[in-house]
């Protein structure tokens, strides 16, 4: 999946575990009619490429994957934790209107294609 030109709204200290794994928490906004808050993670080298390549306040696109476990606390009730965690993230290229905007449809009609379709008249196929 991917979220497209959201904001960071902040971003976690790294940190480091005994084994080596690295993890990073930050929070970004999307830019829509009614905009979300999400959490998402970036592991090992991605946290660090994060940090280091990025601030509060850019625009960027993520590419996430949503990661869910169980887990069974000591009354034996049995919880689920969600995380999306990002394994790509970089900075959303504003420049190009034609890869931000989508096709809209207007009265039902395509809009018009910016070079004609050419047509070949005959299929030399042997079939």
């Amino acid at each position: 999946m991917e979220l497209k030109n959201v904001t960071i709204k902040s971003i976690g200290q790294l940190k480091t575990f005994d084994s080596g794994f690295s993890i990073v928490e930050f929070v970004v906004t999307t830019d829509e009619q009614y905009p979300q808050t999400l959490q998402l993670q970036a592991n090992k080298e991605k946290a660090e490429n994060l940090i280091k390549f990025n601030k509060v306040g850019d625009k960027v696109d993520c590419s996430i994957n949503l990661r869910g476990r169980e887990w069974t606390n000591p009354e034996g009730v049995v919880k689920v934790f969600n995380t999306i965690e990002c394994w790509k993230c970089f900075k959303a290229d504003l420049s190009d209107d034609k890869t931000n905007k989508a096709v809209e449809l207007i009265d039902g009609a395509f809009p018009p294609l910016e070079e004609p379709i050419k047509v070949q008249e005959e299929d030399n196929l042997p079939f």
